[in-house]
């Protein structure tokens, strides 16, 4: 679904990623590591068609994303990240109804049967279902990432991009999201997402893309990431690896208390 090819991305006069080489498939779920400023939030941009590389190729369905026209993007690929312009005055249900702005024409748009269905489908995924009527600028941090999610899912594309989705949400909601996309990801979806917890990455994702020196440093199975000593490197300090009571493993900065596998 997404393939890339010696990819190059600059930011501003800095090269910032360099030589990435990598494809996900449809029903994957791979999560994006890496430390602040390695360029995880520019590589989705890149991949939605919002940020030019400086060389290389990106394909979206074997076709360069150069080439893909904004309206098949928007139907292809939904990409959600906490920008919260022109929502303030909208009612919850009418955010999340602008994933369906895409599947009419601009000059047709009003909401159908279909549509109201499908956005009150997206709000019960998230459990949202009574927050329809609430104005958006009501609502917490994480209640807002809640529906930033559900208007990805509204918006039903095959391809989900997500940059943090469990920022500001407590432990309950962030693994009750991250269960939403592994689900999202088994009906067929290929789902790429930033994280910052690399545990939360270990546990949930088919397989973790990690970033670091300017590169990719590994795209693979999250033990096998978790194994590589690669972390270190990413991160710049030493990791430690334990076996929690259920069997995975789990990593964390060498200063954490515990054994050492």
């Amino acid at each position: 679904m997404i393939g890339a090819r010696e990819l190059c991305l600059r930011a501003g006069e800095r090269i910032i990623l360099s030589d990435l080489d990598f494809h996900i498939s449809a029903g994957e779920f791979v999560a994006v590591l890496g430390p602040n400023g390695v360029g995880k939030t520019t590589l989705l941009r890149a991949i939605a068609g919002m940020h030019s590389p400086d060389s290389g190729t990106l394909l979206l369905n074997g076709r360069e994303i150069r080439g893909v026209t904004a309206a098949e993007r928007a139907k292809t690929i939904a990409f959600m990240q906490s920008e919260e312009i022109l929502t303030e005055a909208m009612s919850v249900r009418e955010v999340i109804a602008t994933g369906r702005y895409p599947h009419h024409r601009w000059y047709q748009w009003h909401e159908n049967q279909q549509d109201d269905e499908i956005v009150d489908r997206a709000l019960a995924a998230v459990g949202m279902e009574t927050f329809g009527r609430r104005p958006f600028a009501t609502l917490s941090s994480g209640e807002r990432q809640r529906v930033w999610l559900a208007l990805g899912l509204a918006q039903e594309a095959s391809l989900l991009l997500l940059d943090e989705p469990t920022s500001h949400l407590d432990l309950r909601v962030a693994h009750e999201m991250l269960h939403l996309l592994r689900t999202q990801a088994r009906a067929g979806k290929a789902v790429v997402s930033v994280l910052h917890d690399v545990n939360e990455a270990a546990e949930f994702a088919d397989r973790i893309l990690l970033l670091g020196c300017e590169r990719l440093l590994a795209i693979d199975r999250p033990e096998a990431v978790l194994r590589s000593g690669l972390l270190d490197l990413a991160y710049g300090t030493p990791m430690e690896l334990m076996r929690a009571p259920s069997g995975a493993l789990r990593a964390f900065p060498s200063f954490a208390t515990g054994r050492s596998e």
